[in-house]
């Protein structure tokens, strides 16, 4: 297992690859990068992303271990950035890897709605008309209930 909070940039192939060559005895790898979205306006310049070190890290390797129980998992990689982001820069990525593809998949799920909305990341659009703080989404609080 490893997590990942950066502010550097990442290279999804390469991360990819990596993951892939340690997944020995598994059957399945599943693997999601989230992207930088531009707000509904379309004038997203760019978004802030604040975290406190060491809390972060800690509340995600929570969540990743209770995956690796839950779902059998033989590995699994969480990378999230803070930082300044600009559109479609990769924001976050998990892989998951298992003996069997439905656990992989919904492992991989499960942390990609908790990092949507209980990992404490906080984050500023900064567009041409100003700055929002992103509030929490009914939808993604909906998500973590089939959880």
């Amino acid at each position: 297992m490893r997590i990942c909070v950066q502010s550097d940039p990442f290279d999804i192939g390469a991360e990819s690859n990596h993951f892939a060559k340690a997944a020995v005895g598994a059957g399945a790898i599943v693997t999601f990068t989230g992207i930088t979205r531009d707000n509904a306006s379309g004038d997203l310049a760019v978004m802030e992303i604040e975290h406190y070190p060491g809390m972060t890290e800690r509340a995600i390797t929570e969540i990743a271990t209770q995956a690796m129980a839950r779902w059998q998992l033989t590995n699994c990689l969480v990378i999230h950035r803070y930082g300044r982001l600009a559109p479609t820069d990769p924001i976050m990525m998990v892989a998951t890897a298992s003996r069997h593809r439905a656990d992989a998949f919904a492992a991989a799920e499960f942390l990609m709605d908790y990092l949507k909305s209980r990992a404490p990341f906080w984050k500023k659009e900064i567009t041409k008309s100003g700055t929002t703080w992103v509030a929490a989404r009914d939808e993604d609080e909906d998500a973590l209930k089939r959880w």
